[in-house]
């Protein structure tokens, strides 16, 4: 072997290191993000988007979703720092903030902007009018969720009494709600997507109205975080509303058939069809959030439901919770 040679072998072989090295080094100055959503459902789109589009990963940011079933089973693991964000119902911010917490929970981006349920009839019901409600069983949801307090705000609105008018049953858990629908519990029943679209193609009866229609604008799900978590880490969140707000706008943009075809990894036991089904109903009623800034109507509108359900021990200042500051950066940027 001649000088050269000698010599441009040990080149190479630093340069290949050099660049595993390298690439190594980018892979690890990502930023992990340990998201917690509430449930796994189609009325989150914005957010799988953001994951399977890249949106995180082109912020730098490495996000871990894991789903914690149950409003204060989110909380409990946003609280004691197991997740970095939640994404579940702001009620659940002013839950902790009632409590007088010394960290509180930060409202940051919104994602959707009503109430993502749907009341479901055992049948079909072309000429459906609310008072059909009057007399019969309903399967509500868990008493101080939102979905339940949209329910009730919603049939306050059409001169129906919860407590007298109906046999109200909701103290079944969540998950288990739509099982107990199935298994006859109930003649009307709260459900949100797929599941409903799901029970329709089943013949199990249909979607005679949307609760979220009938309850207004609100921010309904948002992402959160400990106050002491954005004050650290308030560049991570600003990335982390970036790629969300992109999310928001991608979705805006794009068809229920391409949407369902970036989430369906999300969805890998769930039909197309139902997803496509899912997304169509709700983007056709404007539930998805096109900007992540929480509006301070809609919040008004959140204490007004909240109030009605008997679970707002004062009004709660949206400036007390809510930091509007990284959305409306995000917001501007994609402008």
């Amino acid at each position: 072997m001649n000088l050269r040679k000698k010599i441009s072998l040990p080149l190479m072989i630093l340069t290949m290191c050099l660049s595993v090295l390298a690439g190594c080094g980018s892979d690890s100055a990502a930023v992990k993000v340990k998201i917690g959503e509430v449930t796994r459902s189609v009325f989150y789109a914005p957010e799988y988007v953001a994951l399977s589009q890249n949106f995180f990963k082109d912020e730098g940011l490495e996000a871990e979703l894991q789903t914690i079933p149950g409003g204060d089973k989110t909380m409990t693991a946003l609280l004691s720092g197991a997740i970095d964000v939640a994404l579940v119902g702001s009620e659940t911010s002013i839950y902790v903030y009632q409590q007088g917490a010394d960290d509180p929970v930060i409202n940051f981006a919104q994602l959707t902007q009503r109430d993502g349920t749907f009341l479901f009839a055992r049948k079909a019901d072309a000429d459906f009018n609310w008072d059909k409600l009057k007399g019969s069983t309903f399967l509500g949801q868990r008493k101080g969720g939102m979905p339940q307090m949209a329910g009730a705000f919603t049939l306050l609105q059409k001169g129906i009494d919860a407590g007298k008018d109906l046999t109200l049953i909701q103290n079944i858990d969540f998950a288990n709600i739509a099982g107990a629908f199935a298994s006859g519990t109930g003649d009307y029943v709260q459900l949100f997507e797929p599941t409903a679209s799901i029970f329709e193609r089943e013949q199990r009866g249909s979607v005679v109205a949307s609760f979220g229609v009938e309850s207004g604008y609100l921010p309904y799900t948002v992402f959160m975080s400990k106050q002491s978590y954005i004050s650290k880490n308030g560049d991570t969140v600003q990335k982390f509303t970036n790629a969300i707000q992109r999310a928001q706008v991608w979705v805006k943009e794009h068809s229920p058939e391409e949407i369902a075809d970036a989430i369906q990894p999300y969805f890998e036991n769930t039909d197309r069809d139902i997803v496509i089904s899912s997304v169509k109903r709700y983007k056709e009623q404007d539930t998805y959030a096109v900007s992540p800034v929480i509006d301070g109507k809609e919040w008004n509108n959140l204490l007004d439901v909240m109030d009605n359900a008997g679970e707002l021990k004062a009004r709660v200042p949206e400036a007390k919770i809510v930091d509007n500051s990284f959305a409306e950066k995000a917001e501007a940027s994609v402008k």
